[in-house]
């Protein structure tokens, strides 16, 4: 199966690097990884989509994007999504985020209804109006940003299930390799920006992924984010916390494909 890394310039200024991964006639996804992650986080998971031509970018100041100073905000967020599918000419694509990637998903299903074949939220949030139970540690964070501090925010996060030693620690990597003002600017933008489904509607077939242990997002608001798309598939994994690709990707690749294949 054909796998390369491109590194895509793109109109909003940045570039990225993405991964491109599977048979150019395949179904095209779209792979948007979370805050203080890259595209790696997706490295158990791309294997397991056989009938995909994925692709899996670093998002603006994150892995090894570039790391500008600012565009932060929700809404640029976005655009830069829409830059990375025009770069791949992509004009429509099926789309698939993880935690907050979700979250700038469902911003973009919202915005650019017409370029979203469907859409997969794997534990992500409703709202993340507001100030993060976290914020604190991240305003005080300098850098160079230290590996112990990065290992110790995987507290905010806690795990159910066995998570390979390699992958935690590739997730380590990912966050010491970002300044302290792109995880500054990222979380403010996501925290200032309205909620997605606050502004407008989500029309694209939805498969919404949630651990039924998830400590941060409570089944209450997953229930509200379903009753706002319609016709939305709901799946709650018993015994599974909010990282959910990181403890399950076997069980999220099983529904994408099953939930792909329906719409074909």
């Amino acid at each position: 199966m054909s796998s390369d890394v491109r590194q895509l310039k793109l109109r909003t200024g940045i570039t990225v690097p993405c991964l491109v991964r599977g048979e150019a006639a395949a179904r095209p996804v779209l792979l948007l990884h979370p805050w203080g992650e890259s595209r790696h986080c997706f490295d158990r998971l791309v294997p397991l989509l056989p009938g995909c031509r994925v692709h899996v970018p670093d998002l603006r100041g994150q892995g090894d994007a570039d790391k500008p100073e600012a565009g932060y905000s929700l809404t640029e967020q976005t655009e830069d999504v829409t830059a990375i599918l025009d770069a791949l000419d992509l004009p429509r694509a099926f789309i698939l985020g993880s935690s907050s990637g979700g979250y700038l998903a469902q911003q973009f299903s919202v915005t650019h209804p017409q370029r979203v074949a469907a859409l997969v939220l794997v534990g992500s949030p409703l709202s993340l109006h507001g100030r993060a139970p976290f914020a604190d540690e991240v305003d005080r964070l300098t850098d160079p940003v230290d590996e112990a501090w990065v290992r110790e925010s995987l507290s905010w996060f806690p795990m159910l299930n066995t998570v390979p030693a390699w992958y935690i620690e590739d997730r380590i990597r990912d966050g010491v390799k970002m300044p302290a003002y792109v995880w500054k600017g990222i979380l403010e933008g996501l925290s200032t920006a309205t909620p997605p489904t606050d502004s407008g509607r989500i029309t694209a077939p939805t498969l919404i992924l949630w651990g039924d242990q998830d400590s941060l997002l409570p089944r209450s608001e997953q229930e509200t984010l379903v009753a706002r798309v319609s016709g939305a598939v709901f799946k709650a994994y018993p015994g599974v916390a909010h990282l959910v690709l990181w403890e399950r990707p076997d069980l999220v690749a099983h529904d994408v494909n099953e939930f792909f294949d329906s719409l074909d």
